[in-house]
């Protein structure tokens, strides 16, 4: 997978575009891929948002506690959480899965606990703007 791989995650409330992070999360960016080709994220909502923090999705059931059929290794590449920043939900070390979040303000207690795979590049203002309930309609790959 090409170094500057980009998404756009299609909302109800507007386009997200993400850079996947393909040297620092391999293994996530190639996971978050495969998931994305298999439509996976369609029609998926955001069961989670808290102001000022984080606003998460990708749960295969809607409420959180869903998840694919594998876990993947943490990658805790020397990135930090700022604003924007698309991570991996994870139940502790080498637990990730499906779900992922994005933040709205830096976050540095989430620093080496989660995996960064992605940067918002384009769509912050409709991160700030999803609410629990709204929809990923589509994520899409850009060539």
């Amino acid at each position: 997978m090409p170094a500057g791989q980009k998404a756009v995650v299609h909302t109800s409330k507007g386009p997200v575009t993400l850079l996947l992070l393909v040297e620092q999360a391999p293994g996530s960016v190639a996971s978050f891929v495969q998931l994305v080709k298999a439509g996976f994220y369609n029609q998926k909502n955001f069961h989670r948002m808290v102001p000022n923090f984080v606003v998460q999705g990708g749960c295969p059931r809607g409420d959180g506690w869903g998840s694919s059929d594998y876990n993947l290794r943490s990658e805790f590449a020397d990135l930090r959480y700022g604003e924007g920043a698309v991570g991996l939900a994870s139940a502790g070390k080498d637990t990730e899965s499906c779900q992922w979040f994005i933040t709205h303000s830096p976050t540095p207690h989430l620093d080496g606990r989660y995996t960064i795979f992605a940067q918002v590049e384009k769509g912050m203002e409709v991160v700030s703007q999803l609410e629990i309930g709204d929809s990923i309609d589509r994520i899409e790959l850009l060539p």
